[in-house]
C-alpha cells in the first residue's frame, strides 16, 4: 500500500479549476518529484494535502486512513509536515528556539538535544545561538527544514524548497534529501526546476492547467513531447 493516494481530486476557486481530477500515489521511502509551470496546481496539492484548503470532490488517503476535511494540526498530528514556498522563520529568535517552536514535547532537555542535533544536521549548528534574521535566505530555507523534521514526520512535502537559493545550498539540500530517504522517511518535492527533481526523485508527476499530463521517471518525462511544450508555453 502507497503511504499517500489521491483519488480523482479537483479543487475549485470561485470557478477557476486548480486541480482537474487529479490521481496520484506516493509510495513509501521515495522521493516524488512534482513539476509544472507556474499555475500548474503544485500549491494547491500541498496544500489539499496538508489540510490547507478542502477537495470539492475525490478522497485523500494517508496510511490508508481518508483525511479530506482534517485540520492543518490534525493532519501534522497523523504525520504530515510541510514547508512553505516562501521560508517562515522567526526571526527574532534563535535558532534552536526556531526548531523547538515544532516539538511536539515541549521544550525539555531532550527536545532542546533534538532541536541542536537537527541543526547539526543540516549544517547551522555553529549559528545556533544568533537570531533567524542573521541568516541568509538559503539558510532560512534550511533552518525551516530542521524544525519540520522536529516534528518526525513520515510525509515531507517540500514546496519549491529551492527557489530563491543559491547552487551550493541547494546541493545541501539534496543531499538531506537523500539522507532522509535512506532513513525511512517519504518526500514530496514540489518544483519549477526539473534539475533538481532529475537529480533525487525515483518518479516524476507533470501537472498543468491542474491536469496530471506524464507521470514516469524523470528521464522519461523529460522526453514527454507533452511536458516539453507546457514548459515551452509556459516562457
Amino acid at each position: 500500500m502507497s503511504l499517500l493516494e489521491i483519488e480523482n481530486v479537483t479543487k475549485q476557486f470561485d470557478g477557476i479549476v486548480a486541480l482537474d481530477a487529479l490521481s496520484l500515489s506516493v509510495a513509501r521511502h521515495t522521493i516524488l518529484g512534482v513539476i509544472g509551470p507556474n499555475g500548474s496546481g503544485k500549491t494547491t496539492f500541498v496544500n489539499l494535502v496538508t489540510g490547507f484548503c478542502e477537495a470539492n470532490q475525490g478522497n485523500l488517503f494517508f496510511n490508508g486512513e481518508r483525511i479530506n476535511g482534517r485540520k492543518p494540526h490534525e493532519i501534522t498530528r497523523l504525520g504530515i509536515a510541510r514547508t512553505f514556498q516562501e521560508a517562515k522563520v522567526f526571526r527574532k529568535m534563535n535558532l534552536v528556539e526556531n526548531v523547538l517552536v515544532a516539538s511536539p514535547y515541549g521544550t525539555g532537555r531532550q527536545s532542546v538535544e533534538k532541536a541542536k542535533d537537527l541543526l547539526k544536521f543540516v549544517e547551522l549548528f555553529d549559528l545556533r545561538n544568533g537570531y533567524a534574521e542573521n541568516l541568509s535566505y538559503g539558510q532560512q530555507k534550511l533552518l525551516e527544514f530542521a524544525r519540520v523534521l522536529m516534528l518526525d514526520p513520515q510525509l515531507i512535502l517540500l514546496d519549491e524548497p529551492t527557489a530563491g537559493i543559491n547552487p551550493a545550498v541547494i546541493e545541501k539540500m539534496l543531499q538531506y534529501f537523500r539522507a532522509l530517504r535512506d532513513r525511512g522517511k517519504t518526500l514530496v518535492v514540489v518544483e519549477h526546476n526539473i534539475p533538481v527533481v532529475d537529480a533525487v526523485c525515483e518518479k516524476a508527476v507533470v501537472l498543468d492547467h491542474g491536469q496530471k499530463i506524464a507521470e514516469g521517471t524523470p528521464e522519461e518525462v523529460q522526453r514527454n513531447k507533452t511536458v516539453q511544450d507546457a514548459y515551452l508555453g509556459s516562457g
